[in-house]
C-alpha cells in the first residue's frame, strides 16, 4: 500500500508542476523529440555496394598523358611526378579545369613542383624528351621529394612515365 501511495503522490506532484509551470511542457516536448530522434537514428543505413573505379597500371609517354587533363569523357586527371604517374582525379578542385594546379594535369609536373612554381613555362613540351631535372639544386630536389611523398600518400599510383616512341 505504501508503494501505491508514493506513486500516486509522485504523479499528483508532476501533474501539479505541469499545470503551474508551462515551461515544463516545453521541456517534456524537447525530451520526447530527442528520444524519438535517437531511436530513429540508431537504425543502420543500408548503402548499395559500389566497386571503386579501377585503372590498370601501365607506362605512359608524355603524349599518352595529354588526354588526362580532366576535360575528357571520363574526366580522369593524371599527373607525372618524378617519373611516377598519379591519378589525381579525387583532387579535381586543385588539378582539374579551373583549379590552381590545372596546368599540371596531363603533364609531367616535376620541374614546377621542384621550383614551387605553377607557371606554364615550367612544363616541358610533351613532344620533347622527358626533363631529366639535372640542373635542380639540393633544395629543389628536396622540394620535389616532399611533393612526391605527398602524392604517393594521397593518390593512386597508376603508372610510370617513359620516353615517347
Amino acid at each position: 500500500m505504501s508503494t501505491q501511495r508514493t506513486m500516486t503522490t509522485t504523479v499528483n506532484t508532476l501533474m501539479r508542476q505541469l499545470k503551474d509551470n508551462p515551461v515544463n511542457w516545453a521541456l517534456i516536448a524537447i525530451l520526447a523529440y530527442v528520444v524519438r530522434s535517437y531511436a530513429s537514428s540508431s537504425k543502420p543505413m543500408i548503402q548499395e555496394a559500389k566497386h571503386p573505379e579501377v585503372m590498370v597500371f601501365k607506362n605512359y609517354t608524355p603524349i599518352d598523358l595529354l588526354p588526362f587533363d580532366g576535360h575528357g569523357k571520363e574526366g580522369r586527371i593524371l599527373m607525372a611526378v618524378n617519373g611516377s604517374i598519379y591519378d589525381v582525379t579525387r583532387g579535381r578542385n586543385f588539378y582539374g579545369p579551373g583549379g590552381p594546379y590545372a596546368n599540371f594535369a596531363g603533364h609531367d609536373a616535376s620541374r614546377g613542383l621542384a621550383n614551387n612554381s605553377f607557371d606554364r613555362d615550367m612544363l616541358t613540351d610533351p613532344k620533347e624528351a622527358i626533363d631529366k631535372l639535372e640542373d635542380l639544386t639540393t633544395e629543389e630536389w628536396e622540394s620535389l621529394r616532399e611533393w612526391e611523398q605527398h602524392f604517393a600518400s594521397k593518390y593512386l599510383f597508376v603508372g610510370k612515365l617513359v620516353e615517347n616512341q
